[in-house]
């Protein structure tokens, strides 16, 4: 279990932030790794060509491969989980006919594409629901057939916390010929990710909910297989010996090993990038499997404290650092608002509140919210 890390963040005592899944806290550390490079960019000739294009970036790469336990060779730095998504549907050519499955009510980065891929090949979307008993995992594999070509999915639906066993889909789709691409960015960092079990084609999470990181910067990770593929853009800077400034103009065919050619243009980021190492490197020092297990109590702890007035948490295999609380018939419709007024923040998904806990929380944050729920309730 790891102590409260309040001190690394600035949150205010009278502060209760419960609302990791809509967007990350920053560490201190990470923030003034940011504001660090902003001061240089006002002196622009500090910045070094080697260290700052590419070492850095590369620094990323590493960090984001240990998250999902691959090399950096198989890891591209893109600007949004969308991007990341775009560039699995570029690659992926369903036949006319079959099945992309996605989940019901999924996030809508994830749907948009599929729609796109699925007009342009002849494909159609499948939706898949479950039933109030039922878990995603058994909605999903109950779903993929001979039909199916691409499932589309989160480890972690976003709007009611239900986990699925990637594994087990992985296996079931791969039986079927289809290929798997996932939205990690309500789990990457804060679940272990079992790459050898799970084997997707594409992997992607943005940095800025559960990686704690700056807004516009996410990790793809690309299966061997599709490292040849096409990208989203063409830039400079994944090219063979793009650190040579002095012959750019001899254009180069080959691009750099991996999957850097998926990379985002202007991809080193000065502000961007070493704010999110730092933060990913905070990661890695507690560790994804202890950040899990520590969450698991928090969120276990205010579902039994929150039920006497009336919530209940009732996902199936709801994801350790997820809960999403059904409300009960009497609750008023501006709660989380009320919440808000209190400066304890929260999210509501549909009738349910969600409630999303990190490190940077302690027993003092769940007092203050039993406390205001009693008195919005009751």
């Amino acid at each position: 279990m790891i102590p409260s890390q309040r001190a690394l963040f600035d949150l205010p005592r009278e502060v209760t932030y419960f609302n990791a899944a809509y967007m990350g806290p920053m560490p201190k550390l990470a923030a003034q790794a940011g504001a660090d490079s902003y001061a240089k960019k006002q002196q622009p000739w500090r910045f070094n060509v080697q260290e700052d294009f590419f070492d850095v970036p590369e620094t990323f790469r590493s960090q984001a491969a240990q998250l999902y336990g691959s090399t950096g060779d198989d890891i591209a730095i893109v600007p949004a989980a969308s991007y990341g998504l775009a560039t699995a549907a570029l690659n992926l050519v369903p036949d006319e006919g079959t099945d992309i499955l996605v989940l019901d009510e999924q996030f809508p980065s994830n749907i948009y594409v599929w729609r796109t891929l699925a007009q342009a090949c002849g494909a159609r979307i499948k939706t898949v629901s479950r039933s109030d008993n039922q878990s995603w995992t058994e909605a999903m594999l109950g779903a993929i057939s001979p039909r199916t070509s691409i499932v589309a999915c989160p480890q972690v639906h976003w709007a009611d916390g239900g986990m699925l066993d990637l594994p087990a889909v992985s296996e079931a789709a791969r039986m079927q010929g289809a290929a798997l691409v996932l939205d990690l960015t309500q789990s990457l960092g804060v679940l272990p990710f079992d790459l050898n079990a799970i084997q997707p084609d594409f992997a992607v999470s943005a940095c800025y909910k559960w990686l704690l990181g700056p807004y516009t910067l996410g990790a793809l990770y690309v299966n061997l297989q599709h490292q040849s593929g096409e990208a989203l853009e063409e830039n400079w800077i994944v090219r063979d010996r793009a650190e040579d400034f002095a012959r750019l103009v001899d254009y180069a065919d080959d691009y750099a090993v991996g999957a850097r050619r998926f990379d985002m243009g202007e991809r080193s980021g000065f502000q961007l990038v070493p704010a999110a190492n730092a933060c990913l490197a905070q990661i890695l020092d507690w560790g994804p499997k202890q950040i899990s297990q520590t969450l698991l109590a928090k969120t276990t702890a205010i579902a039994e404290a929150v039920a006497p007035l009336g919530l209940r948490d009732s996902t199936p295999d709801r994801a350790p650092h997820y809960l999403c609380l059904s409300l009960p018939d009497t609750a008023p419709a501006d709660l989380v608002k009320r919440l808000g007024a209190r400066d304890i923040h929260v999210s509501q998904r549909g009738d349910r509140l969600r409630v999303t806990p990190h490190l940077y929380n302690d027993d003092a944050d769940t007092d203050r919210f039993v406390d205001a729920l009693k008195a919005e309730l009751l």
